[in-house]
Parts: structure tokens; C-alpha cells; sequence
């Protein structure tokens, strides 16, 4: 396998806009009593991702809060169900839910 050096992978975000998009999201999310979670859990995806360059690609994040929202009240419930025990395949879930919807634009 060949190994490649140089700038074809890079992350070209900024730290002040990183910043932002974090206290964005936190405002939402309190303002809204943790119902808008999913939205600010997408827009910093969203920056996060769009932001990404991978081997010459840029990568584009796709997902709706919509959709996460719809997993998260699933996730949650099977939580509260199994009493707290699913809470521990929800990061796993959200990540691959973050992988399913993300694509490379060039």
C-alpha cells in the first residue's frame, strides 16, 4: 500500500469560527431545553465536515436534523427501556449515523 505525503488531507477550518459554531450550538440547545440537540449536534457536524479534505477530496456532510432527531428520540427511548444501558451503543450509533451521511464532493 502506498503512503501519501503532503497537503492532499488537510482541515481547513478556523478557530474563531470553531468557536462560534460551539456557542451556537450551546445557545440552541439550552434555549430550547435539549430539543434542539440534534440541530446543533448537525451544524457543528456540518462545519466539522464540510471543512475536511481527504486525499485531495472535500467532504460534504448531508445529514438533516430531522433525521437525527427521529434516531434520537428512538435512542433515548430504548434507553429509558433498558434503564440507561443502551446509553452506552449511543455514541457508536451517532458516529455511524455521522458516517452514513457523509459524502465526498469531488
Amino acid at each position: 500500500m502506498e503512503t501519501r505525503h503532503g497537503r492532499d488531507s488537510f482541515f481547513d477550518g478556523g478557530l474563531f469560527a470553531y468557536i462560534g459554531w460551539r456557542i451556537l450550538g450551546f445557545i440552541l440547545t439550552v434555549c430550547t431545553f435539549g430539543i434542539c440537540f440534534p440541530w446543533a449536534l448537525c451544524l457543528i457536524y456540518g462545519w466539522e465536515t464540510n471543512h475536511t479534505v481527504i486525499e485531495g477530496h472535500r467532504m460534504k456532510f448531508v445529514g438533516s436534523a430531522v433525521g437525527l432527531f427521529g434516531n434520537w428520540i428512538k435512542w433515548l427511548v430504548l434507553s429509558i427501556i433498558t434503564v440507561g444501558i443502551y446509553s452506552f451503543w449511543v455514541g457508536i450509533k451517532l458516529r455511524d449515523w455521522k458516517a452514513k451521511n457523509t459524502i465526498f464532493v469531488s
